[in-house]
């Protein structure tokens, strides 16, 4: 084991970088340029360091590793942080989807930028420390302090109705927020600790299961978001700026789907097992729904916020399953569409650097003027649709293989939804890049820049890589997975047993 404290310096380091950005003073030029360099850098160290968690990772083992706990409150809440196979991908994910960020930031913002590259720098490290943290103040601290920033980068640097757009979002989660507060003290209460592994192995009374159960999911399906409570999504991507959207989808989505894997199914299994129809309806009207909102818009990133919804179905389904399939595939499609969807918002933004329109109808034939941009965008639609080959697949088999196991009808109609997802996906493909290169304002349009390739081509090799081979995100959480699946399953069984001897 290591004896620096690596995780805290991952989770900090970019905190670090927003202190150099915030001291190099200046309006001028040079200052915004330093800015760009500074945040570049620091996210590149932060993912760096972050790949040593990664080779000193075991998968063979289950339980936290690189714990880190010292004193913190008086009221026996501690620093407490760690990772396990489920947090780890996730971790990862955000240590390197946030230099892209930063480079498909470089010239699509130019005012404040000093500010901007600041409140990214912030916001990962509240993401990294979500991931990491092992106490369950600790970890509301940083789940509800990602707020903050995001609300920001919205709000300022945002579209038209970025006020809008940035004060909804900013209710719609904290309003559930503030339930699992109530659930946090209660649990409190209840086991004398705030410590997340030894509340694993706290029973809790089935009452304040299902009361504890409900609060925390009120919080992580307005984050998700799952049907019904995911209208803020759609503005909040229209509005943000590319690389806000870019964080929006790949990671600050997957914080309600780690939640539920973290909270609700190993601290309050018979009430995970008991809410499971809800959750299997909702994620099957979610599923199908989104997807054929996704088809009637026009625009193209509320277009793809809506089939982000349909995807995050997929993912509940599988983890309320409670199969080994079913866990191990709701995680790899949280991996899967942080990189895909990550992608295409970035696709959307390299056309809107030249045309600054994201409607469909402005767009077509852009084959004839950037081969290079039509076949990128192909390969993350395809991925977006689940095209064997693709990450997108191995997720969508996954979930639908073990969710099968358990209700039938659920993967019956969640199958329509991989239909729906051709249908609008491949619609969208055909309206912006085939047909006859007609309107003038298409002339002069140019291919991908050397910065674009840069962002674009290491997500096309991830996508196709883990499509093939995805054997390397399987294996880091599936020890964990198997064990979380055990237990959830042990505890239903138990209550099964007791309530057929009575």
């Amino acid at each position: 084991m290591t004896t620096w404290p690596i995780l805290s310096v991952t989770t900090f380091l970019p905190l670090v970088g927003a202190l150099i950005v915030y001291l190099s003073r200046g309006d001028d030029e040079a200052s915004r340029r330093n800015s760009r360099w500074i945040a570049l850098w620091t996210t590149i160290i932060t993912f760096a360091v972050s790949v040593i968690l990664v080779m000193r990772f075991d998968p063979s083992n289950a339980d936290f590793q690189f714990v880190e706990k010292s004193a913190w409150l008086a009221t026996g809440i501690t620093y407490h942080m760690g990772v396990d196979g489920i947090s780890l991908p996730l971790v990862i994910l955000t240590t390197a989807i946030m230099p892209f960020c930063i480079i498909a930031s470089w010239k699509a913002i130019t005012n404040r930028v000093r500010e901007y590259m600041m409140a990214f720098l912030i916001l990962e490290t509240l993401m990294i420390g979500t991931f990491s943290a092992l106490d369950l103040v600790l970890f509301y601290l940083f789940f509800e302090g990602g707020l903050i920033p995001m609300f920001l980068i919205i709000g300022v640097w945002g579209g038209p109705r970025r006020v809008y757009a940035s004060f909804k979002f900013f209710l719609y989660t904290l309003l559930g927020s503030v339930l699992m507060l109530l659930a946090i003290m209660a649990l409190y209460w209840n086991g004398g600790t705030t410590d997340i592994p030894t509340l694993m192995h706290t029973a809790v009374p089935r009452s304040l299961q299902t009361w504890a159960w409900l609060a925390f999911f009120a919080s992580f399906a307005v984050k998700m978001p799952m049907w019904p409570v995911h209208t803020w999504l759609p503005d909040a991507h229209v509005e943000a700026p590319t690389a806000g959207s870019v964080v929006l989808a790949a990671i600050l989505l997957k914080m309600g789907g780690y939640g539920f894997l973290r909270f609700s199914l190993p601290m309050f299994p018979l009430a995970s097992h008991d809410f499971a129809p809800l959750i299997f309806t909702m994620s099957a009207i979610a599923i199908i729904y989104t997807s054929l909102v996704a088809l009637m818009q026009e625009d193209m990133k509320k277009l793809i916020a809506y089939s982000s919804v349909a995807h995050m179905g997929f993912v509940t389904m599988g983890i309320f399953a409670g199969t080994m399939q079913g866990v191990a595939g709701g995680m790899f499609q949280m991996i899967s569409h942080g990189i895909v969807s990550g992608a295409l918002f970035l696709c959307v933004g390299v056309v809107y650097d030249r045309l600054h329109t994201r409607e469909i109808a402005a767009y077509g034939g852009l084959v004839n003027r950037m081969p290079l941009y039509a076949l990128t965008f192909m390969i993350f639609t395809m991925a977006n649709v689940g095209l064997p080959g693709t990450s997108g697949f191995v997720g969508e088999f996954m979930t639908l293989l073990g969710t099968f196991k358990v209700s039938i009808p659920t993967a019956f109609f969640a199958t329509f939804g991989v239909i729906l997802s051709a249908a609008y996906a491949l619609w969208l493909y055909r309206k912006v890049v085939f047909g006859t290169l007609v309107k003038p304002t298409l002339m002069s349009m140019k291919d991908l820049t050397l910065r674009e390739c840069v962002i674009l081509f290491p997500m096309i090799a991830l996508t196709i890589l883990f499509g093939v081979y995805p054997k390397p995100v399987l294996d880091m959480s599936a020890a964990s997975v198997q064990q979380l699946v055990n237990n959830y399953n042990t505890a239903v069984t138990a209550v099964k047993a007791a309530a057929l001897l009575q």
